[in-house]
Protein backbone atom coordinates (compact mmCIF):
# COMPACT_ATOMS: atom_id res chain seq x y z
CA UNK A 1 0.00 0.00 0.00
CA UNK A 2 2.81 2.44 0.90
CA UNK A 3 4.69 1.75 -2.88
CA UNK A 4 1.56 2.25 -4.24
CA UNK A 5 0.63 5.89 -2.63
CA UNK A 6 4.44 6.78 -3.20
CA UNK A 7 4.18 6.24 -6.74
CA UNK A 8 0.58 7.69 -7.01
CA UNK A 9 2.57 10.89 -5.25
CA UNK A 10 5.37 10.75 -7.34
CA UNK A 11 3.43 10.93 -10.56
CA UNK A 12 1.44 13.85 -9.53
CA UNK A 13 4.66 15.42 -8.58
CA UNK A 14 5.59 14.32 -11.91
CA UNK A 15 2.44 15.90 -13.71
CA UNK A 16 2.47 19.05 -11.70
CA UNK A 17 5.88 19.89 -12.72
CA UNK A 18 4.83 19.12 -16.66
CA UNK A 19 2.32 21.56 -15.95
CA UNK A 20 4.06 24.44 -14.23
CA UNK A 21 6.68 24.20 -17.44
CA UNK A 22 3.87 24.47 -19.53
CA UNK A 23 3.18 27.62 -17.81
CA UNK A 24 6.44 29.20 -18.38
CA UNK A 25 6.85 27.81 -21.86
CA UNK A 26 10.15 28.24 -23.68
CA UNK A 27 11.90 30.00 -20.47
CA UNK A 28 15.21 27.21 -20.56
CA UNK A 29 15.20 27.03 -24.64
CA UNK A 30 18.81 28.90 -25.23
CA UNK A 31 17.73 32.31 -26.59
CA UNK A 32 21.35 33.32 -26.02
CA UNK A 33 22.28 33.98 -30.26
CA UNK A 34 19.41 36.00 -30.63
CA UNK A 35 18.16 37.94 -32.50
CA UNK A 36 19.08 35.36 -35.46
CA UNK A 37 18.06 35.63 -39.24
CA UNK A 38 16.07 33.38 -41.05
CA UNK A 39 17.80 31.35 -43.88
CA UNK A 40 17.26 32.13 -47.35
CA UNK A 41 17.56 31.46 -50.37
CA UNK A 42 17.19 33.29 -53.99
CA UNK A 43 13.64 32.52 -55.28
CA UNK A 44 13.36 34.55 -58.34
CA UNK A 45 15.15 37.81 -60.16
CA UNK A 46 12.99 40.23 -61.40
CA UNK A 47 14.90 43.69 -63.36
CA UNK A 48 17.88 42.29 -61.88
CA UNK A 49 16.47 42.06 -58.23
CA UNK A 50 16.97 39.47 -56.30
CA UNK A 51 13.54 38.27 -54.29
CA UNK A 52 14.23 36.15 -51.66
CA UNK A 53 12.06 32.99 -50.58
CA UNK A 54 10.95 35.52 -47.17
CA UNK A 55 8.03 36.86 -45.92
CA UNK A 56 7.76 34.57 -42.92
CA UNK A 57 6.96 37.12 -39.75
CA UNK A 58 3.99 38.44 -41.33
CA UNK A 59 2.45 36.37 -38.51
CA UNK A 60 3.65 34.34 -35.79
CA UNK A 61 2.81 31.59 -32.97
CA UNK A 62 4.42 29.17 -30.53
CA UNK A 63 3.71 25.05 -30.80
CA UNK A 64 1.23 24.61 -28.38
CA UNK A 65 3.13 21.93 -26.57
CA UNK A 66 6.96 21.85 -28.20
CA UNK A 67 9.19 24.12 -26.06
CA UNK A 68 11.41 26.62 -28.49
CA UNK A 69 9.48 25.68 -31.19
CA UNK A 70 7.65 28.15 -33.66
CA UNK A 71 5.38 28.87 -36.76
CA UNK A 72 5.78 31.88 -38.74
CA UNK A 73 3.55 32.67 -42.01
CA UNK A 74 4.15 35.02 -45.20
CA UNK A 75 1.85 36.96 -46.86
CA UNK A 76 0.14 36.94 -50.20
CA UNK A 77 3.59 36.99 -51.71
CA UNK A 78 6.08 39.62 -53.30
CA UNK A 79 4.28 42.50 -54.82
CA UNK A 80 4.70 46.05 -55.59
CA UNK A 81 2.31 48.53 -56.24
CA UNK A 82 0.36 49.11 -59.92
CA UNK A 83 -1.80 51.38 -61.05
CA UNK A 84 -5.46 49.84 -59.20
CA UNK A 85 -3.75 46.82 -57.59
CA UNK A 86 -0.48 45.25 -57.26
CA UNK A 87 2.30 43.64 -59.46
CA UNK A 88 2.43 40.15 -57.97
CA UNK A 89 6.55 39.51 -58.89
CA UNK A 90 6.22 35.23 -58.52
CA UNK A 91 2.20 35.09 -59.34
CA UNK A 92 2.18 31.42 -58.81
CA UNK A 93 3.89 32.05 -55.00
CA UNK A 94 1.62 29.63 -52.11
CA UNK A 95 1.44 31.42 -48.85
CA UNK A 96 3.75 29.38 -46.68
CA UNK A 97 4.45 28.41 -42.86
CA UNK A 98 7.24 28.01 -41.93
CA UNK A 99 7.83 25.36 -38.80
CA UNK A 100 11.49 26.17 -37.04
CA UNK A 101 12.71 25.60 -33.47
CA UNK A 102 15.81 27.05 -31.52
CA UNK A 103 18.06 24.44 -31.66
CA UNK A 104 20.29 23.65 -28.45
CA UNK A 105 22.82 25.66 -29.99
CA UNK A 106 20.95 28.75 -29.72
CA UNK A 107 20.38 28.56 -33.55
CA UNK A 108 17.12 29.10 -35.68
CA UNK A 109 16.64 24.98 -37.39
CA UNK A 110 13.93 24.67 -39.92
CA UNK A 111 11.67 22.10 -39.45
CA UNK A 112 9.70 21.99 -42.31
CA UNK A 113 7.34 24.04 -44.66
CA UNK A 114 3.93 23.91 -45.08
CA UNK A 115 2.05 25.00 -48.08
CA UNK A 116 -1.57 26.81 -47.91
CA UNK A 117 -3.82 24.47 -50.05
CA UNK A 118 -7.43 24.35 -51.03
CA UNK A 119 -10.08 21.81 -49.71
CA UNK A 120 -9.18 19.64 -52.97
CA UNK A 121 -5.51 19.56 -51.67
CA UNK A 122 -4.23 21.54 -54.65
CA UNK A 123 -1.91 24.75 -53.32
CA UNK A 124 -3.07 28.11 -53.44
CA UNK A 125 -2.18 31.35 -54.76
CA UNK A 126 -2.02 34.89 -53.09
CA UNK A 127 -3.57 36.22 -55.65
CA UNK A 128 -6.85 38.64 -54.95
CA UNK A 129 -10.64 36.79 -54.62
CA UNK A 130 -13.14 37.72 -57.37
CA UNK A 131 -16.47 39.15 -56.77
CA UNK A 132 -18.56 37.44 -54.19
CA UNK A 133 -15.70 35.48 -52.13
CA UNK A 134 -13.80 38.38 -50.57
CA UNK A 135 -12.77 40.96 -53.08
CA UNK A 136 -11.18 44.21 -52.29
CA UNK A 137 -11.43 45.88 -55.74
CA UNK A 138 -7.35 44.86 -56.45
CA UNK A 139 -6.24 43.89 -59.60
CA UNK A 140 -3.77 41.40 -60.57
CA UNK A 141 -0.83 42.12 -62.53
CA UNK A 142 2.60 40.58 -63.30
CA UNK A 143 6.03 41.57 -63.20
CA UNK A 144 5.08 42.93 -66.76
CA UNK A 145 2.59 44.49 -66.56
CA UNK A 146 -0.29 41.77 -67.92
CA UNK A 147 -3.65 41.49 -65.89
CA UNK A 148 -3.95 37.99 -63.93
CA UNK A 149 -7.02 36.28 -62.54
CA UNK A 150 -7.83 35.66 -59.23
CA UNK A 151 -8.57 32.56 -56.85
CA UNK A 152 -11.60 31.80 -55.09
CA UNK A 153 -9.08 30.56 -52.16
CA UNK A 154 -6.49 32.84 -52.93
CA UNK A 155 -5.52 34.55 -49.36
CA UNK A 156 -3.59 37.29 -48.38
CA UNK A 157 -2.17 35.77 -44.86
CA UNK A 158 -1.21 38.36 -42.00
CA UNK A 159 -1.55 36.43 -38.95
CA UNK A 160 -1.59 32.26 -37.91
CA UNK A 161 -2.68 30.58 -34.56
CA UNK A 162 -1.40 26.86 -33.69
CA UNK A 163 -4.22 24.78 -32.09
CA UNK A 164 -3.12 22.26 -29.69
CA UNK A 165 -4.91 19.64 -32.13
CA UNK A 166 -2.02 20.05 -35.09
CA UNK A 167 -4.57 22.39 -37.31
CA UNK A 168 -3.97 26.12 -38.16
CA UNK A 169 -6.42 29.14 -38.23
CA UNK A 170 -5.44 31.83 -40.04
CA UNK A 171 -6.32 35.17 -40.33
CA UNK A 172 -5.84 37.63 -44.01
CA UNK A 173 -6.63 40.89 -45.36
CA UNK A 174 -9.03 40.06 -48.13
CA UNK A 175 -12.54 38.84 -47.22
CA UNK A 176 -11.27 39.37 -44.00
CA UNK A 177 -11.31 35.83 -43.82
CA UNK A 178 -10.58 33.30 -41.08
CA UNK A 179 -9.68 29.66 -42.55
CA UNK A 180 -9.12 26.74 -40.50
CA UNK A 181 -6.49 24.82 -42.05
CA UNK A 182 -5.04 20.64 -41.37
CA UNK A 183 -1.92 20.04 -39.91
CA UNK A 184 -0.80 19.62 -43.78
CA UNK A 185 -2.52 23.05 -44.80
CA UNK A 186 -5.32 21.75 -46.61
CA UNK A 187 -8.27 23.99 -45.59
CA UNK A 188 -11.24 22.76 -43.62
CA UNK A 189 -13.59 25.44 -42.65
CA UNK A 190 -13.32 29.96 -44.12
CA UNK A 191 -15.11 32.09 -41.72
CA UNK A 192 -16.08 35.56 -43.72
CA UNK A 193 -18.20 37.76 -43.61
CA UNK A 194 -21.91 37.41 -43.67
CA UNK A 195 -22.73 37.76 -47.84
CA UNK A 196 -19.39 35.81 -48.70
CA UNK A 197 -20.32 32.44 -49.86
CA UNK A 198 -17.47 30.16 -48.36
CA UNK A 199 -19.69 28.82 -45.41
CA UNK A 200 -22.32 28.52 -42.63
CA UNK A 201 -20.67 30.10 -39.97
CA UNK A 202 -20.02 34.13 -40.19
CA UNK A 203 -17.79 37.01 -39.65
CA UNK A 204 -20.27 40.35 -38.88
CA UNK A 205 -20.79 41.99 -42.51
CA UNK A 206 -19.43 44.91 -41.86
CA UNK A 207 -15.98 43.58 -41.54
CA UNK A 208 -16.46 43.53 -45.42
CA UNK A 209 -15.66 46.86 -45.56
CA UNK A 210 -12.14 46.53 -44.31
CA UNK A 211 -9.69 49.10 -46.45
CA UNK A 212 -7.74 47.17 -49.06
CA UNK A 213 -4.51 45.62 -47.81
CA UNK A 214 -6.30 46.66 -43.79
CA UNK A 215 -7.70 43.54 -43.11
CA UNK A 216 -7.53 40.99 -40.24
CA UNK A 217 -3.88 41.38 -39.64
CA UNK A 218 -3.78 39.77 -36.25
CA UNK A 219 -5.01 36.52 -34.71
CA UNK A 220 -4.84 34.51 -31.58
CA UNK A 221 -6.39 31.59 -29.54
CA UNK A 222 -7.60 32.14 -25.95
CA UNK A 223 -5.65 30.03 -23.06
CA UNK A 224 -8.80 28.56 -22.57
CA UNK A 225 -8.63 27.51 -26.35
CA UNK A 226 -12.49 28.43 -26.76
CA UNK A 227 -11.95 31.96 -28.72
CA UNK A 228 -9.98 33.40 -31.46
CA UNK A 229 -9.65 37.17 -31.16
CA UNK A 230 -8.70 38.73 -34.33
CA UNK A 231 -7.89 42.62 -35.18
CA UNK A 232 -8.12 44.82 -37.66
CA UNK A 233 -5.51 47.07 -38.91
CA UNK A 234 -6.74 49.83 -39.45
CA UNK A 235 -9.92 52.16 -39.59
CA UNK A 236 -12.57 50.82 -41.88
CA UNK A 237 -14.52 52.41 -44.35
CA UNK A 238 -18.03 52.36 -42.75
CA UNK A 239 -20.25 53.62 -44.08
CA UNK A 240 -17.82 54.90 -47.07
CA UNK A 241 -14.20 56.22 -47.72
CA UNK A 242 -15.61 59.62 -47.40
CA UNK A 243 -17.75 59.59 -44.18
CA UNK A 244 -15.39 57.44 -42.13
CA UNK A 245 -13.62 59.97 -40.56
CA UNK A 246 -12.33 58.86 -37.12
CA UNK A 247 -8.87 57.57 -38.03
CA UNK A 248 -7.60 56.11 -34.44
CA UNK A 249 -10.49 53.29 -34.75
CA UNK A 250 -10.38 49.60 -35.31
CA UNK A 251 -12.05 46.88 -34.26
CA UNK A 252 -11.58 43.84 -32.81
CA UNK A 253 -12.90 40.58 -33.64
CA UNK A 254 -13.92 37.52 -31.22
CA UNK A 255 -15.11 34.29 -32.65
CA UNK A 256 -16.41 31.30 -30.39
CA UNK A 257 -15.26 28.44 -31.77
CA UNK A 258 -17.69 25.52 -30.87
CA UNK A 259 -21.01 28.43 -31.39
CA UNK A 260 -19.82 30.69 -34.20
CA UNK A 261 -20.99 33.48 -31.48
CA UNK A 262 -19.19 36.76 -32.59
CA UNK A 263 -18.08 39.88 -30.58
CA UNK A 264 -16.92 43.22 -31.52
CA UNK A 265 -14.64 45.71 -29.43
CA UNK A 266 -13.08 49.30 -30.11
CA UNK A 267 -9.63 49.93 -30.21
CA UNK A 268 -8.25 53.24 -29.96
CA UNK A 269 -5.07 53.90 -31.77
CA UNK A 270 -2.36 56.45 -30.97
CA UNK A 271 -1.37 56.84 -34.26
CA UNK A 272 -4.27 57.53 -37.20
CA UNK A 273 -5.25 55.82 -40.21
CA UNK A 274 -1.87 54.67 -41.69
CA UNK A 275 -0.86 53.29 -38.47
CA UNK A 276 -0.89 49.31 -38.32
CA UNK A 277 -2.54 47.46 -35.60
CA UNK A 278 -1.13 44.33 -36.11
CA UNK A 279 -0.15 40.76 -34.50
CA UNK A 280 -1.97 39.42 -31.27
CA UNK A 281 -0.79 37.36 -28.55
CA UNK A 282 -2.47 36.12 -25.47
CA UNK A 283 -1.77 36.85 -21.73
CA UNK A 284 -5.08 35.04 -20.81
CA UNK A 285 -8.89 34.78 -21.48
CA UNK A 286 -9.08 38.48 -21.92
CA UNK A 287 -5.68 40.11 -21.40
CA UNK A 288 -3.94 40.37 -25.17
CA UNK A 289 -0.83 42.10 -26.61
CA UNK A 290 -0.93 43.70 -29.65
CA UNK A 291 1.29 45.50 -32.17
CA UNK A 292 1.35 49.40 -33.12
CA UNK A 293 3.44 50.32 -35.85
CA UNK A 294 4.04 52.69 -38.43
CA UNK A 295 5.52 52.17 -41.84
CA UNK A 296 9.23 53.64 -40.96
CA UNK A 297 12.07 52.02 -40.02
CA UNK A 298 13.25 52.47 -36.70
CA UNK A 299 16.28 55.15 -37.26
CA UNK A 300 13.88 57.12 -39.46
CA UNK A 301 11.47 57.93 -36.54
CA UNK A 302 9.65 54.78 -36.89
CA UNK A 303 7.41 53.59 -34.26
CA UNK A 304 7.32 50.07 -32.98
CA UNK A 305 5.04 49.36 -30.06
CA UNK A 306 3.45 46.55 -27.93
CA UNK A 307 0.44 47.20 -25.88
CA UNK A 308 -1.43 45.46 -22.87
CA UNK A 309 -5.07 45.23 -23.49
CA UNK A 310 -7.45 44.48 -21.83
CA UNK A 311 -11.42 43.34 -23.13
CA UNK A 312 -13.06 42.96 -19.66
CA UNK A 313 -14.62 46.57 -19.37
CA UNK A 314 -15.07 47.09 -23.14
CA UNK A 315 -18.84 47.66 -24.77
CA UNK A 316 -19.37 44.61 -26.83
CA UNK A 317 -20.42 46.76 -30.31
CA UNK A 318 -22.45 43.96 -32.33
CA UNK A 319 -25.47 45.85 -32.54
CA UNK A 320 -28.50 43.39 -32.90
CA UNK A 321 -27.83 42.95 -36.53
CA UNK A 322 -25.31 41.03 -37.37
CA UNK A 323 -25.71 41.01 -41.20
CA UNK A 324 -25.98 45.38 -40.94
CA UNK A 325 -23.51 46.35 -43.31
CA UNK A 326 -22.18 49.30 -41.82
CA UNK A 327 -22.80 47.61 -38.22
CA UNK A 328 -23.99 49.18 -34.86
CA UNK A 329 -25.31 52.78 -35.26
CA UNK A 330 -24.92 55.54 -32.45
CA UNK A 331 -26.64 58.65 -32.91
CA UNK A 332 -28.24 57.24 -36.67
CA UNK A 333 -24.17 57.15 -37.51
CA UNK A 334 -21.65 54.34 -38.07
CA UNK A 335 -19.11 53.83 -35.15
CA UNK A 336 -16.21 55.38 -37.47
CA UNK A 337 -18.32 58.23 -38.31
CA UNK A 338 -18.31 59.40 -34.75
CA UNK A 339 -15.86 60.76 -32.08
CA UNK A 340 -14.35 59.34 -28.97
CA UNK A 341 -16.75 61.87 -27.53
CA UNK A 342 -19.53 61.09 -28.84
CA UNK A 343 -18.75 57.36 -28.44
CA UNK A 344 -18.33 58.05 -24.49
CA UNK A 345 -21.53 59.75 -23.73
CA UNK A 346 -23.26 56.75 -25.61
CA UNK A 347 -21.61 54.38 -22.76
CA UNK A 348 -18.86 52.71 -25.30
CA UNK A 349 -15.53 51.85 -23.87
CA UNK A 350 -12.86 50.52 -26.20
CA UNK A 351 -10.61 48.17 -24.78
CA UNK A 352 -8.21 49.31 -22.18
CA UNK A 353 -4.55 49.61 -23.54
CA UNK A 354 -0.91 50.44 -21.54
CA UNK A 355 2.55 50.23 -23.03
CA UNK A 356 4.55 47.00 -22.95
CA UNK A 357 7.86 47.77 -24.81
CA UNK A 358 8.66 50.61 -27.16
CA UNK A 359 11.36 48.24 -29.21
CA UNK A 360 12.81 51.28 -30.61
CA UNK A 361 13.48 52.93 -27.38
CA UNK A 362 14.18 49.23 -25.87
CA UNK A 363 16.20 47.26 -28.68
CA UNK A 364 17.25 50.28 -31.51
CA UNK A 365 14.89 48.17 -33.52
CA UNK A 366 15.31 49.41 -37.39
CA UNK A 367 12.73 47.12 -39.34
CA UNK A 368 10.05 48.93 -40.68
CA UNK A 369 7.24 46.07 -40.63
CA UNK A 370 7.15 44.73 -36.65
CA UNK A 371 4.36 42.59 -37.92
CA UNK A 372 4.50 38.94 -35.55
CA UNK A 373 4.34 38.80 -31.65
CA UNK A 374 4.21 35.18 -29.26
CA UNK A 375 4.56 35.52 -25.15
CA UNK A 376 7.07 33.07 -24.37
CA UNK A 377 5.81 33.72 -20.57
CA UNK A 378 8.30 34.89 -18.02
CA UNK A 379 7.44 38.46 -19.21
CA UNK A 380 9.77 36.97 -22.39
CA UNK A 381 8.23 38.31 -25.74
CA UNK A 382 9.64 37.09 -29.39
CA UNK A 383 9.37 39.88 -31.73
CA UNK A 384 9.39 39.17 -35.62
CA UNK A 385 8.90 41.28 -38.81
CA UNK A 386 8.01 41.31 -42.63
CA UNK A 387 10.78 41.36 -44.97
CA UNK A 388 8.85 41.65 -47.88
CA UNK A 389 10.95 38.95 -50.03
CA UNK A 390 13.64 41.78 -49.70
CA UNK A 391 12.14 43.93 -52.28
CA UNK A 392 10.36 47.04 -51.99
CA UNK A 393 8.42 49.44 -54.52
CA UNK A 394 10.65 51.93 -56.77
CA UNK A 395 7.73 54.28 -57.35
CA UNK A 396 7.14 52.79 -60.43
CA UNK A 397 5.76 49.53 -59.95
CA UNK A 398 8.94 48.14 -60.19
CA UNK A 399 10.78 46.05 -57.37
CA UNK A 400 14.16 47.42 -55.60
CA UNK A 401 15.89 46.02 -52.67
CA UNK A 402 15.16 46.57 -49.77
CA UNK A 403 18.15 47.94 -47.61
CA UNK A 404 17.59 48.92 -43.61
CA UNK A 405 19.22 52.26 -43.53
CA UNK A 406 20.91 51.07 -40.48
CA UNK A 407 23.00 48.88 -42.22
CA UNK A 408 23.06 49.26 -45.50
CA UNK A 409 22.21 45.24 -45.51
CA UNK A 410 18.75 43.91 -47.22
CA UNK A 411 15.85 43.44 -44.79
CA UNK A 412 15.76 39.80 -43.99
CA UNK A 413 13.29 38.06 -41.12
CA UNK A 414 14.61 38.02 -37.97
CA UNK A 415 13.65 36.70 -34.33
CA UNK A 416 14.09 39.25 -31.47
CA UNK A 417 13.46 38.15 -27.69
CA UNK A 418 12.72 41.10 -25.50
CA UNK A 419 11.49 41.74 -21.90
CA UNK A 420 7.74 43.85 -21.30
CA UNK A 421 6.67 45.86 -19.06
Amino acid sequence: MKKLLLSAMVMTALLSCNKDDDNVNNQDVNFSKLPQEFPFSKMATINGVDVINGGFGSGAAAHPSRKGEFYVITDRGPNTDYLNGKKFLTPNFTPTIMHFKINAEGNVEVIKYIKLKNPSGQPITGLPNPVGMGSTGEVAYDAAGNVLGTDNYGLDSESIVAAPDGTFWVSDEYGPHIVHYSAEGVEMERISPIGVNTGTRKLPAVLAKRRANRGMEGLCMTPDGRTLVGTIQSMMLVPTKVLATNTTLTRIVTFDITTGQTKQYLYRQDGGASDSVCDITALGNNEFLVIERDGNFGTQGGIKKVYRINLSSATDVSGTDLAAVDGMKVNGKALEQCSWDELTTAGIKPVTKKLAVDLVAKLGYEHDKFEGIVYLGNIKLAVFNDDDFGVVDDGNGNPKAKILPKTGKVDKGTMYVVDIQ
